[in-house]
């Protein structure tokens, strides 16, 4: 497969989510981004913050034709997100590449659903910790960005899928600070595939969550804001505070927090935390839950 048959594969997502959706607030009613066919009976991946709690998705091909579609499932671990069209989208599959055998310095192409497209390098292979309780042990970045990054597929020299567009960040390069993609590995897909399809989720219990939204500043992990009715909320824990211990061992960094979080047991798991706030140590007990159990569920059609 060539580059120029790949991007036939590229389509635009758009969807509407209801006004009281859990994620209404933060990430919007009406969004908007790309996604990848990769199969023939015209499944379509995307990054699962596009179709969060969608009542409607719509998918357009090059060719303005637009067909409706089925939000399937939102993978949290991976950020991947997958729809089903339904009726024919009469546009190829794009092949899988391996991102684990890109390298720093490799050509790339990411490109959107309406046909645009940036040559660029990957520029960095590393992890990757998120704040809203997300982490990828190996993320893929490249420079220069996309201004249309959200569900953009990453493709190699050879038009092989390589990982779908996540965030628009900036780094910092001999004192200038460079914009530049993160993309999710498609090699991260694969091994979960046939649960989504199947069930709508992995195999396995789900992560516990505890519903904070996280920075790191020297090492430290400090509370942005927690999310509404959260298990984070309920407990106590604010703006500002400083998490410092999990369990009784000291984090070291956004990473770090969330993995000894995740380590604790299933969702619903009591997770005893101690913080700095304002100066003075609190200890808090906060039950996670399951993510999933706030977010509406895609419709039956």
């Amino acid at each position: 497969m060539t580059i120029d048959t790949a991007l036939q594969s590229i389509i635009t997502v758009r969807s509407s989510i209801p006004d009281d959706a859990f994620t209404a607030a933060t990430l919007g009613t009406l969004r908007e981004g790309s996604g990848v066919v990769i199969r023939e009976d015209g499944l379509v991946l995307t990054i699962g913050y596009l179709i969060t709690e969608a009542e409607e998705v719509w998918l357009t091909r090059h060719d303005g034709q637009v067909i409706p579609g089925h939000a399937l499932t939102y993978d949290q671990e991976t950020g991947f997100g997958l729809v089903q069209a339904i009726g024919p989208l009469g546009v190829p599959a794009v092949d899988f590449g391996d991102a684990a055998q890109a390298n720093v310095g490799d050509p790339v192409v990411l490109a959107d659903g309406i046909g645009q497209f940036v040559r660029a390098n990957i520029v960095a292979k590393q992890e990757f910790a998120g704040y809203w309780e997300y982490v990828l042990d190996e993320a893929i970045f490249i420079a220069p960005a996309h201004p249309s990054w959200g569900g953009a597929a990453l493709v190699d020299g050879d038009g092989k899928l390589l990982g779908i567009g996540s965030l628009h960040l900036q780094m910092s390069k001999n004192g200038e600070l460079a914009d530049i993609n993160m993309i999710v590995p498609i090699n991260l897909l694969p091994p979960i595939l046939d649960d989504l399809l199947k069930r709508g989720r992995v195999n396995k219990p789900p992560r516990p969550w505890l519903g904070t939204f996280s920075a790191e500043s020297s090492g430290k992990v400090v509370v942005m804001s927690v999310a509404p009715g959260g298990p984070a909320a309920q407990a106590g824990l604010r703006q500002g505070d400083v998490i410092s211990e999990i369990r009784g061992e000291e984090v070291d960094g956004l990473g770090d927090f969330y993995r000894k979080v995740w380590t604790s047991g299933p969702a619903g798991v009591e997770i005893p935390m101690r913080v700095l706030r304002n100066g003075r140590e609190a200890w808090l007990r906060v039950k996670s839950a399951d993510r999933n159990s706030f977010l509406r569920k895609p419709p039956l059609q």
